[in-house]
């Protein structure tokens, strides 16, 4: 019973954290500046990937004029 209220008392605790206990990033301005660039720049190549799976990177073919490259008027 008494390891069960701890148990509880603990996770109370830390359900009621507002964020991760542990920081991701570094305390130093100069390395810490660098671990978001490379961590933006990460997020920003996913969206590009997102967008070449689903071909939304592609040319639509539903305008007037042709413009996928094929041979012909």
């Amino acid at each position: 019973m008494r390891y069960l209220k701890r148990l509880l008392i603990v996770g109370c605790i830390c359900l009621s954290a507002p964020g991760c206990l542990i920081n991701m990033y570094n305390s130093d301005p100069v390395r810490r500046t660098n671990q978001l660039l490379v961590v933006s720049e990460n997020l920003r190549q996913i969206q590009d990937e997102w967008e070449r799976f689903w071909f939304l990177d592609q040319p639509s073919h539903l305008t007037y004029q042709r413009i996928h490259g094929g041979i012909g008027p």
